[in-house]
This record gives structure tokens, sequence and C-alpha cells, in this order.
């Protein structure tokens, strides 16, 4: 008899990120929702060769399974699956009359994920493994408010939960970003008492599960290792201008105390700040130093920018061409497509999850997780 495939459906879905980590372990997309115009057109055109089923269209033209509202997504036209995967939004839920559980989430976007487990639940095909990923603030939002009740929510579901934050500089991409990781996994089903968390990848790719061993030494990394060429860049340098205008606004934040305004890296920094969604305005969270070339600083190309989160874009090449061979840009990753202009390429990129991270999270949730079934 053969085995039965690992299903999963991908909420919020961006531009696939949890798509890519979850193909990677054999995972097949039956149901994806996402509502942002340009993202949806990212992830159709890098998954539709993988999944094409999840992009089948009615006679009326359209979508059965490419959701672009889960507000309005009726959980009976989902089709049954084994992980739900998410990057669901950070909000407050109600205080009034707060229980702490499945009620107290209406009105908000994590109730549509409740609402569809508990469906399923009901209907005799819960969910195995939920996979969700947040903002590192959503440890204290609201006053730890907010993760107490969707803590609470999945415990009244059925599942056990652990959460942690993993930091993407710790998983060979030379990026400081912070998330916070929800695993839950349904008691009835999976009979473990937690789930234990990769903290990182040492150097020869294993996994680390203790944090105080990230100190004896992670995947390598420099800010170089996403750069394309020399020739390429060369439009991104930033103008007199703008350079200028980045300067005062430091030195102004400074003298009064309010941040430090810009941030500027070498070539050989083992890491850089956080992408953010906004980098298309100025980029000046992630500046790159030129001044080995007598140039002002410029920002990362959209190429790089995708590199920065660990998607393999082939681009205009590398300038290290090295770099092309490490465990996160070779050819045993799918190669992800910009399709989109600029501007909104950076908008995606800084939205995204860090797919390394989203992988060897994935690869422990089959290993502990769905192999552990009883």
């Amino acid at each position: 008899m053969s085995k039965k495939k690992l299903t999963f459906i991908d909420l919020f879905a961006g531009i696939g990120g949890f798509h890519t980590a979850m193909h990677s372990v054999g995972g097949n997309c039956v149901f994806a929702s996402e509502w942002d115009k340009y993202a949806r057109i990212s992830y159709e055109e890098n998954y539709k060769s993988i999944e094409p089923k999840l992009f089948k269209k009615d006679k009326e033209g359209n979508y059965l399974y490419f959701n672009c509202d889960i507000t309005e997504a009726d959980p009976k036209d989902i089709p049954d699956f084994d992980v739900c995967c998410g990057g669901f939004p950070c909000q407050p839920f109600s205080v009034a009359g707060l229980k702490r559980g499945f009620e107290d989430t209406r009105g908000t976007l994590f109730f549509n994920i409740a609402n569809i487990v508990r469906y399923k639940k009901e209907h005799g095909y819960p969910p195995k493994v939920l996979f969700l990923e947040n903002v590192r603030g959503l440890k204290s939002h609201d006053k730890g408010n907010t993760l107490k009740v969707i803590l609470a929510t999945l415990e009244e579901l059925g599942y056990g939960v652990s959460y942690t934050v993993l930091n993407a500089k710790y998983f060979g991409v030379p990026q400081n970003r912070e998330r916070l990781f929800i695993i839950a996994w349904f008691k009835e089903l999976i009979k473990v008492d937690e789930f234990k968390f990769p903290y990182g990848i040492d150097p020869n790719g294993n996994t680390i599960y203790e944090k105080e061993a990230l100190k004896e030494g992670t995947m390598p990394t420099r800010v170089s290792d996403i750069f394309e060429p020399d020739d390429v860049v060369e439009p991104f340098t930033i103008s007199d201008k703008m350079w200028a205008g980045h300067q005062a606004r430091k030195e102004r934040n400074k003298a009064n105390g309010k941040g430090f305004g810009y941030s500027k890296f070498f070539g050989d920094s083992v890491y850089c700040s956080t992408i953010s969604a906004r980098y298309w305005k100025d980029g000046s969270e992630i500046l790159i130093d030129q001044t080995d070339k007598n140039k002002n600083p410029r920002t990362l190309t959209p190429v790089e920018a995708g590199r920065l989160q660990g998607y393999r874009i082939l681009g205009n090449g590398w300038l290290h061409p090295e770099c092309a061979d490490n465990q996160n840009y070779n050819e045993s990753n799918p190669e992800f497509r910009i399709v989109v202009p600029k501007k909104e390429a950076y908008h995606q990129f800084g939205n995204s999850v860090a797919v390394p991270v989203i992988k060897r999270l994935a690869q422990e949730i089959v290993i502990q997780l769905l192999n552990n079934k009883c």
C-alpha cells in the first residue's frame, strides 16, 4: 500500500515561503489564501508548475482552491489537510468578557484559522499540526493577552502547543530577523509532550537544538553572500540628496533620542538588520557601504532582498559565484522568479518569512510529530 501524501493549506500565504518549505518535505498544498493582488501574481507564477491543481478554476473563471479573502472562505469548501500553515496578522482581541478561548477570537483573522480547525475536527478530520508564524512582539502584544488567547484557543481545540522566538541569522542567511513560531499538534493523534525547536544550523548543516550551542558556531554568513555583480548594482547607488537627507535625519533623531536613522553595512558584515515591507521607500534600514569605490551607499537590489530571505533567485548572477552553491541557494532549492514591479518585489520580500527557518521547522515537524502519530 502506498504511503498517504502529506497535505497542507497555506493561509496568509504571501509569496509562498511556507509553500517552498512544505514542498521540500514532500507536502502537497490543497488550498491557499492571499488577498494582495501582486503577491497572488508571484505565488501563482512560482507554484503553478509545482501544484497545478491548486490554481484550478470553475466554469465562471473563479479559483476553486486559491482563495483571495479568508474571511469569506467556507471551511466545508477546503479539502481535508494534515498541516495548517499561516503567518497571520497580529491583532488584539476584545477584552470585554474575556474568557481566553475560541469565542474571544471572533472578529480577528486568527479566528479564521481556529474556525477552519474546529470545523475539520467536528467533521472527523482534525488537522494534525498547526504551523504558525508571527512577529516577536506577539509575546507582549496587548500586555501578553493576545498570545494567551491564542494558546488557550488551541488548547481548547485539543492541541498541545510549543512556541519560541527564532532568529534567521542562525540559519544561514545574513539577516538579524526574529520571529515567533507556534507549533501545535492534535493530542489525540500525536503523543508527544513538547516540540523541540531547532535554534540554528551548525557549520556542517546539522540542526542545533540548544540555545547555548549557538555560541559554538553556526553556518557562516556575510552580507556579500547575497550580492549581485558590481555592474548590476551600480544603478542602486543613492543620490547625493538622499544620502544627505539620511545623514541629517540620523543626526536629528540622535539628538532627540528617537533612534538613529539609517543602518549601513559592509560586504563582510556577518549580517544586516531586518528587511521590512517599507524597504522600497528609501532602503534606509539596510544600506550597503561603498566608500571603497568612492561612492554613496546603495540599497539592495530586489534580487538581493529576496536572497536575504533565503529564496534562490538567479538574477544576474553572484558577486561571489561560490555562494550559489550553499545549501540555501543551490539547485536542491526551487528557483524563485520575480514577476512584479520593483516596488512590489521589495514589499513582498519584506513581508515574507525567512525560508531557511521555515524549511528547518518543516523538517522537524515531520520527524518529531508526523512520524509520531499513534
